[in-house]
């Protein structure tokens, strides 16, 4: 949201101080025009224009009694400065990390004096902004600080380079003149990424790492630690299952500094939190992802409420609206986000109105959040299940390699439901229109979800594929009901783009079936970049001996071949194809729907989740979630909730 939502942000980021967080940072905060990272919305501080945003951000967090902390960041290489042209700055010429031509070049030391002045100023407007904590930021590879520290950023021969103490000399100056300028006003923070997670290709927690917490020990007043750079930080639970997994990088720190010492790494049990603290490994409890999925987290372990954590799944979806500029939203809170914008508190909503029951059929993700809340409303639920297993799409894909920390998110839900008494929850219970009709509660919500099709239509056969009647044809969904791939080479033709079809691969791979992964796609689950898990994902397959084929499509599946045609040419070639696994589109599941609209025995029938659109779980537990805080809504008053916009006022 950044500068562009200040009362967005502001709201979001007050709402984790509600929660019982001791300190709410914002994100990288650009010191300068040198350092524009456009056209994503990160933190901005050029001048004293920015200051009045930033300061809905202070109040919001002062009103619920907790620090606001500022990461002040100039992002030199990696900022492309694509809205104010401006030469990228780096320690040494090199290429720019966000962009392409032009390149980066290396400052010269007015650049350097420029940089301090920058950072001085940052902070002087920090402080009015009303912050308590001011960040000197190293780390993510994504900081001018950070370059400089890293040879292979820095290969300058002056007082900057070469030894490790010259390289750490900027950061030990933009430290000086941040605790000068600070003093007796607010508190200062280093942000330092301790090791590059690149063994003896980049720097080690137990080498120069330390080397440098050394170098700096008790310069600032806290240090908070962890690696580099983004995907390494925020690794997901596919590939890092465990929490806390940062620990081992960061935990001779405190041996050396007295200072105190924050530390990340997907914290979620509140055990391992108090166990860190209590060894004196860690001071505090640092969490941006946790926080996210749960803002009130903190609380909830005050009050003894452990087992009403929301906690995170480590899937990313929150790294991925960065990625793509757009406001941040979570898998498991569907009120992320949308605290200022359509007034949705994680803990808090509106008693019902006059209708006392609902009935909500389905149980995948849409359908438990949809009832939850509906519950919580205090509206009589019954919930029906026509299968043998609640949690729909979310048990079934938990099942697969990497996925299972994805069932937390039914099993928050269904905790939740168990315990009230206004639920009512049947499994084994396919109900049709007469069914419905029959049990006499008159607001119908429909998460019937999606099935993936069979004939390969999708992104690129809008018509389907051809297939001989003998051919071994899959879906995703006979893999997730257990049905295996007969003998010889297994054939994926993924068209979706997703992170589905590389997770199938991977999973069928393990299971011992020989796996070629055909994409339309130029690389392997293009989604997955946006979740900073692509090059895990291409390197999973490969380490597995899966051949990967990109840029074709496939166009016909034989009983032992598959045809294919390259994107770019259409040069057709032919795979050998013992059965083939198609990931291509869903259709929505909507008869049911379709048989009870307009009934005239029922005041409200809706489809939610993937039957009234496919797309990622978060979207089926946001759209379960609307569906419930909108029920006796007025419709202009949904409706409006579109067009709730932060306009920029124009400067006289």
């Amino acid at each position: 949201m950044g500068y562009q939502r200040p009362r967005a942000e502001a709201a979001m980021r007050g709402m984790k101080a509600e929660g019982g967080w001791a300190v709410v940072c914002n994100q990288e905060t650009e010191i300068h025009p040198t350092s524009d990272l456009s056209p994503f919305a990160e933190g901005r501080l050029w001048d004293d224009r920015d200051i009045p945003g930033l300061r809905l951000m202070t109040d919001a967090i002062h009103e619920h009694g907790s620090l606001a902390g500022i990461e002040l960041a100039h992002n030199g290489s990696h900022a492309p400065n694509l809205l104010t042209r401006a030469p990228a700055l780096a320690p040494s010429d090199s290429i720019i990390d966000a962009g392409f031509a032009p390149q980066a070049r290396a400052m010269d030391k007015e650049d350097i004096r420029n940089l301090r002045r920058w950072h001085r100023d940052a902070a002087r407007r920090s402080i009015e902004a009303g912050f308590d904590i001011i960040y000197v930021y190293a780390g993510h590879h994504m900081t001018i600080p950070h370059h400089f520290l890293l040879p292979q950023h820095n290969d300058r021969m002056d007082e900057y380079g070469g030894s490790l103490e010259n390289r750490v000399r900027l950061t030990r100056e933009l430290l000086e003149d941040t605790l000068e300028l600070a003093e007796g006003k607010c508190g200062v923070a280093f942000r330092f990424a301790i090791d590059e997670v690149q063994g003896a290709d980049g720097m080690q927690a137990e080498e120069e790492g330390r080397g440098v917490v050394e170098l700096l020990a008790e310069l600032p007043d806290l240090w908070d630690v962890n690696v580099a750079d983004w995907p390494n930080d925020s690794q997901t639970t596919r590939f890092q299952p465990e929490d806390g997994y940062q620990t081992k990088y960061l935990e001779m720190v405190k041996q050396i500094t007295s200072k105190p010492v924050v530390g990340v790494g997907r914290f979620t049990s509140p055990d391992m939190m108090a166990s860190l603290v209590r060894k004196g490994v860690l001071d505090m409890i640092g969490a941006a992802r946790p926080s996210i999925s749960d803002p009130f987290l903190p609380k909830k372990i005050e009050d003894g409420r452990v087992d009403e954590i929301r906690e995170c799944i480590g899937c990313n979806i929150c790294v991925s609206a960065d990625s793509q500029g757009v406001p941040i939203r979570c898998t498991q809170n569907p009120t992320m986000g949308e605290e200022w914008r359509r007034g949705w508190h994680p803990e808090k909503i509106a008693a019902k109105g006059t209708e006392e029951a609902a009935l909500v059929v389905g149980s995948g993700p849409a359908g438990l959040e949809c009832a939850m809340q509906l519950a919580r409303r205090g509206y009589h639920v019954t919930l029906a299940e026509a299968g043998k297993e609640l949690g729909g799409r979310v048990r079934r894909e938990a099942g697969l390699t990497g996925l299972a920390a994805w069932s937390r998110v039914m099993d928050y839900r269904l905790g939740d439901l168990q315990q009230r008494g206004n639920v009512d929850i049947f499994t084994d219970s396919p109900l049709g229109r007469d069914e419905v009709l029959e049990l006499g509660v008159p607001n119908v919500f429909l998460a019937t979800g999606a099935r993936w099709r069979r004939d390969g239509q999708g992104r690129t056969a809008r018509f389907g594929i051809e297939i001989a009647d003998d051919a071994m044809v899959l879906t995703p969904d006979d893999v997730m009901d257990g049905i295996r791939p007969g003998n010889g080479p297994l054939v994926i033709y993924d068209d979706d783009h997703g992170y589905l079809g590389g997770v199938l691969a991977t999973h069928l791979a393990d299971l011992g079936h020989d796996v070629t992964f055909v994409t339309s796609a130029n690389m392997v689950s293009p989604f997955t970049e946006l979740t900073l898990e692509q090059g895990r994902v291409q390197k999973s397959l490969l380490e597995r001996d899966v051949q990967i084929i990109t840029a074709q499509a496939v166009d016909r599946i034989e009983t032992e071949v598959c045809q294919l045609s390259c994107m770019y040419t259409g040069r057709a070639s032919r795979l050998d194809c013992g059965s083939a696994l198609l990931v291509t589109r869903r259709d929505r599941v909507t008869r049911l729907f379709d048989d009870l609209r307009g009934h005239a025995d029922l005041n409200k029938v809706e489809l939610i989740g993937d039957a009234a659109a496919p797309g990622l779980i978060a979207d089926a537990v946001y759209s379960g979630h609307r569906a419930a805080r909108n029920f006796e809504r007025l419709p202009e008053e949904v409706e409006q909730d579109y067009y709730r916009r932060e306009i920029t006022a124009l400067e006289g």
